[in-house]
């Protein structure tokens, strides 16, 4: 990665150091959150390390346009968004990857609690799901949980009110688990039906 490069390499310049020095710190704690994001969205390994670099790459160039430093997250996340956004202009968007963390928080009914292979299904079941919503509703999932970022945070990306963010994610796991639950009872009846339909062997 030609940053990780740029931010490992000696420099001669004190200035230069000192203000690599907290943006490497940085990039050490945000890249796996950027690149989880990234990835979720493209689906591709190579495209998600070289979106990822470009996103840190020009956040260290327009670093001084920061205002508020405690902002950073939500900015670099709109840099990596607007990012994505121009791949998906040059590339039609893959199949979009999903943590069993959005199952853990939808509303569960009577599942098992410790159930692996429940949850792998549940996770098959929810990435057609989630293909199937809104694209606002996706961007909001995927910051949330390939992301990890706050409510606030997701809200200044997005041009939303907090509370506007923490309803949409609210109604939209809801959702989830109302859909996974139509399709989980429609695969029921189709297996009962097509036990049902084998015809038995004939008593000798």
């Amino acid at each position: 990665m030609k940053l990780e490069a740029t931010l490992q390499a000696p420099n001669t310049s004190a200035d230069v150091a000192t203000s690599l020095e907290p943006f490497a710190d940085r990039y050490q704690a945000y890249f796996p959150r950027v690149f989880a994001y990234v990835y979720g969205r493209v689906r591709s390994t190579e495209a998600a390390e070289d979106i990822a670099s470009e996103v840190f790459e020009r956040a260290f160039v327009k670093a001084g346009s920061l205002r508020n430093e405690e902002a950073f997250g939500a900015w670099l996340f709109t840099i990596a968004r607007n990012m994505i956004a121009s791949y998906g202009r040059r590339q039609a968007r893959q199949n979009q990857s999903v943590s069993t963390e959005i199952v853990n928080s939808l509303p569960h009914h009577d599942a098992p609690v410790d159930s692996g292979l429940l949850i792998q299904e549940e996770v098959s079941s929810l990435l057609i799901q989630i293909k199937k919503l809104p694209a606002r509703e996706q961007e909001i999932i995927s910051l949330k949980f390939d992301a990890e970022l706050s409510n606030g945070q997701i809200a200044r990306i997005l041009g939303l009110g907090e509370g506007n963010v923490r309803v949409i994610v609210f109604r939209t796991l809801r959702k989830l688990r109302e859909m996974m639950t139509r399709d989980f009872e429609q695969e029921k009846t189709k297996n009962r039906r097509a036990r049902l339909s084998i015809p038995r062997a004939s008593a000798r």
